[in-house]
């Protein structure tokens, strides 16, 4: 932690000469990253997080021993040799730590028991596609061709942000996009149910929408293409520790580099004096004061909770007013069940498998958006998320906020028993799909998007913002391109995050890093970076004393 005095901050005017003071909002991914980026660049900064742990989103909680992973399921940024892994090496977040890798992405077992397998490796993939369907060779090798070529293209424009890339660097991204540029145009303007729905055999046409483990209906067939050929070069990797792993490493990355995080700090709102943002003030009354503000948290908390709405343009209000309520703007919420089982879970599983349900069993899923249901073997991912001699199995599907915001008000007694319903239907559905597991379960531990939302702050429980390949995905662009992160009529002020710069991790973490490089440039100093040097072997220990939370929610104050 910094030593700076309280006063330091307390005071308008500030003390000494130190340099600009900036004070971020939100210690998830994008705000730690964005004072990581300050510290590097002489600046003094200052996260003030509600919460009592770094991550947002990217977290982790505990109960009898086990821990629950909440958030990363695949990492951009895992190999060497890219933008993603740079920005990843300069914030600490690998630091020591191994990388799982899986030789394939997601397999998807229909009602019968029949299941496609999508294996990384293109060559392994059309032929295993090719057995279960060889009447569907023709699409089978269109997609296979993608992607080989997928995989000999590595695009992560993470470094630099948008508005001030040099002409070498957008030389050299043209260099990439013109060879492929009609590669990108098709497979971008594809829909991937449009591709699905030409499969002749009834299991690929569903499977091929849940190759990111359920639908996210809308998207094309870039994305797949693209994460696939990442986990094909070990670029999409797990890292040990997992979510809370990751943000602990950032935050201690963070903490070496000077900067100071305040937890248990809400934000009730920011400080406006004469069109510029000045500083904030806490739930408590105390008032904090900066050269800069960062809002890291929440889009709609910020525009309309923490500036009250008063700085808002065309772009602003299109997000806001319109696309945030318009359905399927956002990417959706979910049901994660945990489940804590005594002994392994045996050999010759997938890691990951959508399991497509019949009605009758969809039914049984509260708010379900699909007829589907995610079963992740979590123990293989990483040590250290089980006590010795145990596994957890985490479950999820994608469900509606609305239906569980309005269950909390109504009724929290129905509420628990909805989350109980839950935990009844995953016991029997693992017995029914690994016999013999379901007397080996010795707990389940269930978050719905009410608890996401309670828990973050995400509109609506949102685990990724705005959804991509979305108009608000073009207006987010430009919110980062052409208006620098900056509100109209604001000064002093940037937001920074998954609501400025789309969902994802290193997504996230850019954002931070183009925050402050825009910064430098408005300040007429040049940007900085440097790679963390931390080599010390990672350990489950590093994750800290986790919140142990209850049974059925994370509902109320953390105990810790």
């Amino acid at each position: 932690m910094s030593g700076e005095p309280e006063d330091e901050w307390s005071s308008r005017d500030g003390a000494g000469d130190g340099g600009p003071r900036v004070i971020v909002i939100g210690a998830g991914v994008a705000g730690m990253s964005t004072g990581c980026y300050a510290q590097m660049n002489g600046m003094r900064s200052r996260i003030f997080e509600k919460h009592v742990l770094p991550g947002g989103c990217c977290t982790a909680w505990s109960r009898d021993g086990y821990i629950f992973d909440y958030c990363i399921e695949w990492l951009i940024g895992t190999a060497e040799g890219n933008e993603a892994h740079q920005v990843w090496r300069e914030l600490g977040a690998l630091d020591g730590k191994t990388i799982t890798n899986f030789e394939m992405f997601n397999r998807v077992v229909d009602e019968t028991g029949r299941s496609v397998t999508f294996y990384n490796d293109p060559d392994r993939l059309e032929r295993h596609l090719l057995d279960v369907s060889p009447a569907d060779a023709r699409l089978i090798r269109t997609f296979c061709r993608d992607l080989r070529r997928f995989v000999d293209i590595e695009l992560y424009p993470f470094l630099t942000a948008p508005a001030l890339r040099t002409v070498r660097e957008r030389a050299a991204l043209l260099r990439t996009v013109l060879p492929a540029f009609r590669l990108f145009w098709r497979t971008a303007s594809t829909p991937m149910h449009e591709f699905a729905d030409r499969f002749q055999d009834p299991l690929l046409r569903r499977a091929f929408r849940n190759i990111f483990f359920q639908d996210p209906e809308g998207f094309p067939l870039l994305p797949y293409l693209f994460n696939m050929a990442g986990a094909h070069h070990l670029n999409a990797g797990f890292p040990q520790g997992g979510s809370l792993g990751l943000a602990r490493s950032i935050e201690e990355r963070y903490t070496s580099l000077g900067g100071r995080i305040s937890y248990r700090a809400r934000v009730e709102r920011i400080l406006v004096e004469n069109g510029r943002a000045v500083g904030i003030e806490l739930r408590d009354g105390k008032r904090y004061y900066a050269d800069h503000v960062v809002s890291a948290c929440d889009g709609h908390t910020t525009i309309h909770g923490l500036l009250q709405g008063r700085f808002t343009g065309p772009r602003i209000d299109k997000l806001y007013d319109e696309l945030l309520h318009r359905p399927g703007a956002l990417f959706p919420a979910v049901v994660s069940a945990f489940v804590g089982i005594r002994g392994d879970l045996g050999p010759d599983r997938a890691h990951s498998t959508t399991y497509l349900l019949p009605p009758e069993d969809a039914a049984q899923l509260p708010g379900a958006l699909q007829n589907s249901v995610v079963v992740q073997l979590r123990s293989d991912y990483s040590d250290g998320f089980a006590p010795p001699g145990r596994s957890v199995i985490h479950c999820t599907y994608f469900s509606d906020f609305a239906y569980w915001k309005a269950l909390r008000a109504a009724d929290r007694k129905d509420y628990r028993a909805k989350k109980g319903q839950v935990a009844a239907f995953v016991r029997e559905f693992l017995e029914r799909r690994m016999p013999g597991v379901g007397e080996r379960i010795e707990l389940v531990d269930v978050a719905s998007p009410a608890t996401t939302r309670r828990y973050t702050g995400n509109h609506d429980g949102s685990i990724l913002a705005w959804k991509a390949f979305s108009e608000a995905d073009d207006i987010a662009a430009k919110l980062v391109g052409k208006d620098r992160m900056r509100l109209p009529g604001l000064s002093g002020f940037s937001m920074a995050g998954q609501w400025v710069g789309m969902g994802g991790l290193i997504r996230a973490a850019s954002t931070g890093r183009f925050v402050v490089q825009y910064l430098c440039d408005e300040l007429g100093r040049g940007f900085t970076a440097s790679e963390s040097r931390g080599t010390e072997p990672w350990h489950p220990g590093k994750l800290g004393r986790l919140p142990q939370l209850d049974k059925w929610s994370m509902r109320g104050d953390i105990r810790t």
